[in-house]
């Protein structure tokens, strides 16, 4: 590999909205590499199991409802440093704290409806892409 990976998927709110091409400009710009991607919509099973770690949270339903109204795209990026990175770029979860010229800054309504997920580590990358694509489809 030739540096780290991360996950993201723009989320319904940023898919409704059309923000999928200018979301992917900054991700080009900040020198990440795409090895994955795709447009899919989630089931509630697969929401629910991709964010199984937060069921006892209070937001958990909300958040499965959310992730399910709509269409992702999901993408597996490449680059040093890449979970750290991509953080930066996309900003705080809540956009109302994001850093400016961040991609939720930019992009997102609220804690909610924030645009992008993005991994919180090197293990989770690896497992929230494996969830999403099979070895075959990332490059």
């Amino acid at each position: 590999m030739a540096g780290n990976r991360t996950l993201t998927m723009i989320k319904p709110d940023a898919v409704k909205d059309g923000h999928i091409g200018a979301i992917l400009a900054h991700i080009n710009k900040a020198g990440f590499r795409l090895v994955a991607m795709k447009m899919t919509h989630l089931t509630t099973a697969k929401a629910q199991a991709f964010y199984a770690v937060h069921k006892e949270r209070p937001f958990y339903g909300e958040l499965v409802e959310f992730m399910t109204s709509g269409p992702i795209v999901a993408a597996v990026l490449e680059k040093d440093n890449a979970v750290e990175d991509f953080r930066k770029l996309i900003g705080a979860t809540n956009p109302a704290d994001a850093a400016p010229g961040t991609i939720r800054a930019l992009y997102a309504k609220n804690v909610g409806e924030n645009a992008v997920h993005g991994s919180d580590s090197d293990e989770n990358a690896a497992i929230e892409g494996a969830f999403h694509f099979g070895g075959t489809e990332m490059f």
